[in-house]
């Protein structure tokens, strides 16, 4: 697909963590993934990215995924991806994860003391 090309693909706006490894670096650095399609992503970090640079990101449930450098605008910069991916895996609760409820919104076990287990309280 050309840069243009791939200007008409679905994207998925999201905010998540991804580790980030260009080829020949030892150690992978975090950056912001902000926005996921099946061929490539955006990602901003304080890292200092070069078109044509390739590298390896790590995704959350779909794993390492190969690409290029597409383009590099300030802080955030175009990965493609070599292989097309199913964006919405990376949006789903994390692999083995019994709840996919955060701790913090999930009601308090066995519900507040004064209104009978059902962790609603009167206002």
């Amino acid at each position: 697909m050309s840069a243009l090309d791939t200007r008409n693909v679905s994207r998925d706006s999201l905010f998540l963590f991804a580790e980030l490894a260009f080829d020949g670096q030892i150690d992978p650095v975090r950056v912001k993934v902000r926005n996921l399609s099946v061929g490539g992503m955006m990602a901003e970090g304080g890292v200092v990215a070069a078109w044509g640079a390739r590298l390896t990101v790590k995704l959350r449930n779909i794993g390492d995924v190969k690409g290029t450098v597409a383009w590099v605008q300030g802080n955030r910069f175009g990965i493609a991806f070599d292989h097309e991916i199913d964006p919405q895996l990376a949006r789903a609760p994390i692999a083995g994860s019994d709840d996919a409820t955060p701790r913090y919104g999930r009601p308090a076990p066995g519900g507040y003391p004064a209104t009978g287990g059902h962790g609603m309280r009167p206002l």
